[in-house]
């Protein structure tokens, strides 16, 4: 009897630890699974981020390239049959309307939540007016610069923007740029410039000196208020970026509708919101407002270093 007992013992303790081997078999399997599913995961996740980024500073570089094309394009003998606030109040307009509609599709496919919320607290509306404002202004200037440069001129003297941006940069966000980097922002406003030199263009040089000094205004506007929304958007990271560019474009209309009444109420009474536009200037409108959104996705995914040296 007492050896049977003992026999017993052992195969129960013989079971107990294939047991245990066993669960401790399925225990690192299911780890290594999960590790394995997570590596996957993040490096799909990786692989869509780039992809996101390839597209828009594609799209970005398209989309600006031909905005000064356009613009002259829009003209008639020399001239803008339309008036430049409707212009620019069409393409905040149209912005904001895009970035509610993207919003309807978030809601619709993960819900309402804290980070695609359109909350109107004081906090965080506050700091969208002064961006839009900075914004209204150096759009007006890319209209009226024309009457002193034409399209391969403006492409030169918007190089400025690439220092302006840098040193904004440096300042405002609190971010070291090397002396490398400093180097390439030099070199690449050099090599813009000469790439975009061509013998028809040696006029450029004899540009006069309102053009210059409306590219330096400009090139500081688009410079501060570029830097000054990517703090904003990247501020609240998780934020949904169609909320934060809702906000700044709802400024922007109430911004260009007082410039509407302050400039062309008369004209807007007397020939309508829209006289003078043409197919142009539809697609100049477009043009500007995907330029818009594009430039807000790379400031979200990318940084503001970025955007200057697309155009």
């Amino acid at each position: 009897m007492e050896y049977r007992k003992v026999k017993d013992q052992e195969s129960y303790d013989d079971l107990s630890q294939k047991d245990v081997e066993s669960l401790s078999g399925r225990s690192l399997s299911s780890a290594n699974a999960t590790a394995t599913g997570l590596s996957s995961a993040g490096g799909a996740k990786g692989k869509s981020s780039w992809k996101l980024k390839s597209v828009v500073t594609l799209a970005l570089t398209l989309l600006t390239s031909s905005q000064a094309i356009l613009i002259v394009w829009s003209k008639r003998a020399g001239k803008y049959e339309y008036s430049v606030t409707t212009a620019n109040f069409s393409v905040e307009a149209l912005k904001c309307l895009l970035s509610l509609a993207a919003l309807f599709r978030t809601w619709n496919h993960h819900g309402v939540t804290d980070d695609n919320r359109l909350t109107t607290s004081f906090d965080e509306v506050s700091v969208y007016p002064i961006p839009a404002i900075l914004y209204m202004l150096k759009n007006l200037l890319q209209y009226y610069i024309f009457a002193y440069v034409d399209a391969p001129a403006y492409q030169i003297l918007k190089n400025l923007n690439i220092i302006s941006t840098g040193v904004l940069y440096r300042i405002i966000l609190k971010k070291k740029l090397s002396e490398i980097q400093w180097a390439a922002f030099i070199l690449l406003c050099a090599g813009c410039t000469t790439a975009q030199l061509n013998p028809s263009s040696d006029h450029v040089l004899q540009t006069p000196i309102q053009g210059w000094m409306m590219a330096i205004v400009m090139a500081l506007l688009s410079g501060f208020a570029g830097v000054y929304t990517e703090a904003i958007i990247k501020k609240r990271p998780s934020r949904n970026i169609n909320v934060q560019n809702f906000w700044l474009y709802i400024f922007g209309v109430i911004f260009n509708l007082v410039a509407i009444c302050v400039q062309d109420y008369d004209a807007v009474m007397n020939k309508g919101f829209f006289h003078g536009y043409s197919f142009i200037t539809v697609l100049m409108i477009l043009n500007h407002a995907l330029s818009g959104i594009a430039v807000s996705m790379v400031m979200k995914y990318a940084d503001n270093i970025v955007k200057p040296t697309r155009a």
